[in-house]
This record gives structure tokens, sequence and C-alpha cells, in this order.
């Protein structure tokens, strides 16, 4: 398709992967963002000399497509992967379990780690061993399994609210940032039995040892126009229109042309820009938001041994140590990643600050005599779809009834839940479409400019 030109619309990592993709094949691309950087909603902001990431991201070892895009923006090595799992576990009076998978074939890889989870009993462990067993004999591919809430049903398999709190949700809370309760037994199972179960090394955590803007955005931006895709920043698409066998998109001041559309923007933001009909607002509107709260606390010494750890506070929440990355001089900067943030999102940045330091100051000695040098919060009230029993029937493939105009972003029918590889996955799925699309004989309006190179 070497004479097509495509828009994409949005730059985050599913517009990035749609446009490399696009561009690969051929295509005149030009990829379209209102705000000033590429990646989405992964970034990072400079404050007092460091650089912050919004929030913590991480990957697994099963996220092969997310790892792909990576290798093709060269940043494959910044993504630090864990030859095997292993996960410090704090409880709120700093007593430490480890959970971690050994070299034998799943599910068997887990069996000790289940067996010797100190912050349950343990009958609560040899239930969960159970849980894991059901879990295995669920088909991913019935659609029932949507319409029932993973909490629920962990509860009617032998597991206890307490076992809920401190094992499961370890997983599901950011992984589909929703409580057990909350969260769809179809998306539970399908991370757990994807990253967790059938593969023994599908679960081995992948950090980033560079800021997120290195990791993803910067680097997008170099590969992107070495591939000669136009990237347009600090550029917002209000519409776009199909007219005749072609597109135009409106933009503040003008109006562009282009002959196939990927629309990469969250479900929220989605029907606003696309042509009437194409995506069921209502549906969008079920689909319901997310929140994700990050508090970033820099200590004026080592508080933290290991790089990241899970603590059980209520609920639970990830700990990473990016001192590194953000090129904080002296002491330790630790990112607090607290996912399905409904409750703490009102708080003010005092509230979750200082409830914060106290959490720490419980579960890890070194934090009680440390003094803090400085905190902030960063917060993502849109952070993802809600993936609630129900959610499945209303997220919508990449192909729409207009040939040439395809969505992509992690809330589109992917499988898999609202993560970076889901992202990524949206992206192929859109590039493809509208790669298949034949171009028409006729394709140029009089009067429309098509956009020229930067």
């Amino acid at each position: 398709m070497s004479n097509a030109r495509i828009a994409v619309v949005g730059g985050g990592l599913a517009g990035i992967t749609a446009a490399l993709e696009c561009a690969d094949a051929g295509a005149d691309v030009t990829l379209y963002e209102g705000r000033p950087w590429l990646g989405g909603a992964t970034f990072s902001f400079r404050r007092n000399g460091y650089l912050l990431d919004n929030g913590q991201h991480v990957a697994l070892r099963c996220c092969t497509e997310y790892r792909r895009l990576l290798a093709t923006l060269g940043t494959e090595r910044q993504l630090e992967l864990q030859p095997r799992l292993r996960i410090p576990v704090v409880d709120a009076v700093g007593r430490t379990a480890t959970f971690s998978r050994t070299g034998l074939p799943a599910p068997l890889h887990l069996a000790g780690a289940l067996l010797r989870f100190r912050h349950l009993s343990p009958l609560e462990r040899a239930a969960a061993v159970r849980g894991v067993l059901a879990l295995q004999r669920l088909d991913l591919d019935d659609p029932g399994l949507d319409d029932v809430a993973f909490g629920p049903w962990l509860r009617a398999r032998g597991q206890s609210a307490r076992a809920v709190e401190r094992l499961w949700n370890l997983i599901a809370l950011p992984t589909l940032n929703l409580q057990a309760d909350d969260a769809s037994l179809a998306l539970a199972a399908f991370v757990f039995r994807t990253g967790v179960i059938d593969e023994s090394d599908a679960c081995d955590l992948a950090v980033p040892t560079v800021s997120l803007s290195t990791l993803h955005g910067d680097a997008a931006r170099t590969a992107l126009r070495a591939r000669g895709v136009h990237v347009r920043l600090r550029t917002k698409v209000d519409r776009v229109r199909a007219v005749g066998d072609v597109f135009e998109l409106d933009l503040r001041e003008r109006t562009v042309e282009a002959d196939r559309v990927v629309v990469a923007v969250p479900h929220h933001v989605a029907p606003g820009i696309l042509p009437d009909g194409i995506v069921d607002v209502a549906a969008t509107e079920r689909l319901g938001l997310s929140p994700i709260v990050n508090v970033h606390l820099h200590y004026d010494r080592l508080v933290l041994e290991s790089s990241f750890a899970a603590i059980l506070a209520s609920p639970p929440l990830w700990v990473f140590d990016r001192t590194a990355s953000s090129g904080a001089e002296g002491g330790q900067l630790l990112s607090l990643s607290i996912s399905g943030a409904d409750d703490d999102l009102p708080h003010s940045r005092a509230q979750l600050v200082d409830r914060s330091v106290a959490t720490l100051a419980r579960a890890l000695p070194r934090a009680r005599a440390a003094t803090l040098l400085d905190a902030t919060v960063t917060r993502e009230p849109a952070a993802t779809f809600r993936g609630a029993p129900g959610s499945a029937r209303l997220r919508p493939p990449a192909a729409t009834r207009l040939p040439g105009l395809a969505l992509a972003g992690a809330w589109t029918d992917t499988g898999w839940p609202a993560t970076m590889e889901g992202a990524v996955r949206s992206g192929r799925a859109a590039a493809a479409d509208v790669l298949s699309r034949p171009l028409s004989p006729v394709r140029r309006r009089p009067g429309l400019p098509k956009e020229a190179v930067a």
C-alpha cells in the first residue's frame, strides 16, 4: 500500500504501533497527537531536577507484542526482565514473604510459592492451590464467564476474604485495575491463566530501568521519523468524517485528507471524534473509567532494599524504587502505585502522602527513621476502562462499518485487559485492517490539502 495516505489519531502505545506498522508497509503516514509528547498515559515530567513517571508500568514475559514494540524502538534492554518471578510481599507490620516460582513445569512452578506463603494460614494456602486448579478447568472461550464477578467466584470455591485480599488481589488489582470483587471473571481468568498459570515463565516481571518517556515516547519519535512518519504533536483532531472514498480530519485551523484512518484514543474520547454511528456511545459510557493514583516519595536514605515490593495494605499496593531511572541524587525515590483508586482519587495530596508515609513506616523498618525530602502525587482519573462483568460485549473490534476506518486502544476487543500489551495488540490489529483495504482510483477532493512533510 505504498500510495496510501494513512492518518493515525492518537500518539499512545496503540497509535505508535499502528503508525510503525503502516509505515513499514510503505504507506505515507501522519500521526496526530494533541499533547506535546508521545506515549499517551506513559509519560514522565521533571520535578526538582529529576524525572518522575506519571505512574508505574510493568510487564510480564508473556507480554510478547509489547516487548516486540520495545525491540522495534530499540529500548528492549531498558526493560529489566526477571530470570524467574520473585516478588517480596510485605504485610502491614513488616513481615516479608517471597512469592517466587520454581523451574518446574506449569502449574507446579507455583506450588511451592502458594504452600509457603506465610501471609495466609495453612488452610488458606491449600485452598489457594484448589483455586488455581479451578481456574485451569475454565474454558476461556466461554462467553458466560464475562457475566460473573471474580471475587464471588473465588469465595464460592473456598477462598477466604483474607485470601482474596492478600493473594488474589496482588495480581488482579494491578493487572485489571479493579479489585477481584468488581472484576469480570473472564478477564481475571485470562490474566491468571495467560500470565501466571499456564506457562511456567509467563509470570516473570519486567520493570523499566529508565523513565517512561525514554522507554516509549522519545524512542518512538525517533523511530517514527526514521520511517518517514510525519509526527504532529500539539495537534488535536476534532473530528473525522467520511467523504466519498476518503476521510477528512478537522484540525483546529484547517481540514486535511487521508485515505485511511486509525483512531487510537481512549473510549471516552472516541465518540466525539468519530463519525456518528461508528461506536455505540451508550456502550462506551457503560465501559466506565477506573483510576490509578501514584504517590512519589523521596527519602534521604535507602528504605526499600529490593527494586520493588508488594505491600499488604488495604487495598494492596506496589512500591517501586525509581531512584536511578529518575536521576534523583541522594537518598531513595519510591513510587507507590494504587490501582482501582476510586476511593483515593478525591483525597488531597497531603492526605495521600501522609497515609503512604505511614504505610511505609509500618511495613519497612528503615522508613521509620528516614526523612522525607519531597513528595508529590499523580492521578489518572481515566487510566483504564472498567473490566467489570459485562464489559466484553461493550468492546468493539478494530474494523468499523466504514472500510478504511479502524479503532485502536486497549479498550477495543483485544481479549486482554487494559494493559500496555493490549494497547500494542490493538494497534497492530488496526493497522492490519486499514492496510488490507484497497484504495479507490479516485481519492482526492479538490481544495483539501495533503499533509505536507515537516
